[in-house]
Formats: C-alpha cells, structure tokens, sequence
C-alpha cells in the first residue's frame, strides 16, 4: 500500500515516486509538468535524485520495495545495482551474470517491468551491438540518463562499450 507520494519535475520531465511502509516502490514517468509535491516520508529520495541529476550522487541509498515482484525480476533488479555509474552492459551480460545465459529476453522484460527506474539504473543496459533499445521512459530519456553519467564519452550514435 502506497503511503506517500511525491512530484518531483526533475531535468528529464516530472516524476511521480511512490513509497510503501517498506520503502520507495515506483518512480513513474509524468505525462505533464505537475506542481512540485514533497512529502516529508520522500524528502531524502528527491533530495538523492536532485543530486544525481547535478552529477554529485553516483549510487542510491534508499530502501527499495519489490515485495510483490517475480523472483527472476527481483534477480535482474538486484544486478542491475552493480553496473557501476558511466558504466554499460548489455542484456547478455546480464542474464550470464545471474547465470541464465539463455535467458536474454526474459531479462530485457525484466527490465522493462523495473518500477524504480534511475535508482535501479535499467538505463544502463544497452544492445550487444552497443545500440539504444527498450526504455519504458523512451529512448531519449535513456539517452539523456547516459548523457548525465558520461557527459564527453557519450554520443546519440556511438558505441558505449569500453
């Protein structure tokens, strides 16, 4: 059960985040600007998000709420937290790293289903071939996401891969 929730018009557009008794359980991509809306239960959450966005906050220290997730999700959630900040791996890399190498597409749906995109960072998750594909903010969206994180490496069309 939702117990607050928070507007948040953030550089890439207004999120909603949305807390539970066990911690931040979605952050929503807005369709419009809304008014700014800041519980106190989400003040260390926003504040964490306005300092990545400042590129002054690399990792996320928040609890998280997957209670009601598939435990393959949970898997893929869970390893998406290690890819490091400026950092890309591809949905191959993933599914070896939670040791279902078969399993590519499962992961790329896992990832889609993420509730808490940027904090667990499923933007950092690109094509083999170093391609943007699949993000439920779009594909501008991850690319500005990257942009912040890797502000010279980064271009629209170029290779991620280091």
């Amino acid at each position: 059960m939702v117990i607050a929730k928070a507007y948040y018009n953030s550089p890439i557009g207004t999120l909603i985040i949305k807390m539970t008794h066990k911690g931040i359980s979605a952050i929503e991509w807005g369709d419009k600007e809304h008014e700014e809306q800041i519980p106190t239960e989400l003040e260390n959450c926003v504040s964490q998000l306005r300092e990545y966005f400042n590129r002054e906050r690399q990792s996320f220290d928040l609890e998280l709420d997957w209670s009601d997730a598939a435990d393959f999700d949970k898997s893929v959630w869970a390893e998406l937290l290690n890819i490091p900040y400026g950092k890309t791996v591809s949905y191959s890399d993933v599914a070896l790293a939670i040791n279902s190498p078969k399993a590519v597409r499962a992961v790329g749906a896992a990832n889609g289903r993420n509730p808490i995109p940027i904090v667990v960072p499923c933007h950092r998750v690109i094509g083999k071939n170093g391609d943007l594909v699949g993000f439920t903010g779009g594909l501008e969206t991850k690319s500005s996401l990257l942009q912040i994180e890797r502000p010279l490496e980064f271009g629209k069309q170029g290779n991620l891969f280091q």
